[in-house]
């Protein structure tokens, strides 16, 4: 369904589907809440990491954004699910690998996400 609406008035209103979009995900799906759980407390610790072991702005970047990673990854997994869902209850290997195929995206970027951080721990503790 296309927005009829058009130049600022469609960024404004896209704002606020993103906002409902949150609100959904947030609402019905358990990982992403954990997810969210697991970025606030890495986001302390990085804060606590920058008293004890500074990091360069290239470092704090990368940590940061495997934090975006793994929830664009998440919410990615999340809208193939649901449209999945949409589509109908009973089984279907198509269905199924795209399920799985999301899925992955997920543990890729926590495994990404893991590597980055031991690498930069590593680096600053040594």
């Amino acid at each position: 369904m296309k927005s009829p609406h058009t130049g600022i008035k469609r960024i404004f209103h896209a704002f606020f589907y993103s906002v409902e979009g949150f609100k959904a995900a947030f609402k019905s799906e358990a990982a992403f809440r954990q997810d969210l759980l697991l970025c606030a407390l890495l986001s302390g610790v990085l804060v606590a990491l920058e008293f004890y072991a500074p990091l360069s702005l290239a470092e704090l970047l990368l940590l940061v954004f495997t934090m975006f990673f793994l929830l664009f990854a998440e919410l990615t997994n999340t809208a193939i699910e649901v449209c999945i869902d949409r589509i109908g209850a009973e089984y279907h290997e198509l269905s199924k690998k795209a399920k799985d195929i999301g899925s992955l995206l997920v543990l890729l970027a926590l495994i990404f996400m893991a590597v980055c951080w031991i690498c930069v721990l590593v680096r600053a503790f040594a």
